[in-house]
């Protein structure tokens, strides 16, 4: 079970008795919903930054922001469970924007300030740069 997520963190994002009537107050499908919304950003995080770092800071050392998309994320997926006809076009904008930030992280066009990077010799490999030159030109006939 991750500890990144408590419990308290949903009060930002959902009412407790909304939670509690998805999950059936059964604790263990928001730690199954949990740690599949942090794996899945691991997946897009790994190539640049620390996750395990990242991911076992608790309390206040959590960067908001990557908390806030997790929170997202989790949500989401216990929403699924309910009835996903019935899904609020809020949960499912919301998601969507998480995913759509994941992987502008992932593709360098947006960083996260204040994630511990990954070292330089870790974090070259995953860098989507790819270095070649123009074709050779014939001059002569």
């Amino acid at each position: 079970m991750s500890k990144f997520i408590t419990p308290e963190d949903y009060d930002a994002s959902i009412h407790r008795e909304i939670l509690d009537a998805l999950t059936r107050n059964d604790d263990t499908l928001v730690e199954i919903c949990e740690d599949r919304a942090v794996s899945e950003m691991r997946g897009y995080l790994s190539a640049r930054y620390d996750t395990d770092t990242l991911f076992s800071a608790e309390g206040s050392a959590r960067h908001p922001l990557v908390l806030m998309m997790a929170l997202d994320i989790t949500v989401y997926h216990l929403f699924c469970i309910h009835n996903p006809q019935k899904l609020s076009q809020v949960r499912e904008d919301r998601y969507e924007r998480a995913v759509e930030w994941l992987r502008q992280v992932a593709k360098c066009q947006i960083n996260i300030d204040g994630a511990p990077p990954l070292p330089d010799t870790e974090s070259r490999q995953g860098l989507p740069w790819k270095m070649r030159s123009n074709p050779k030109r014939r001059n002569r006939l």
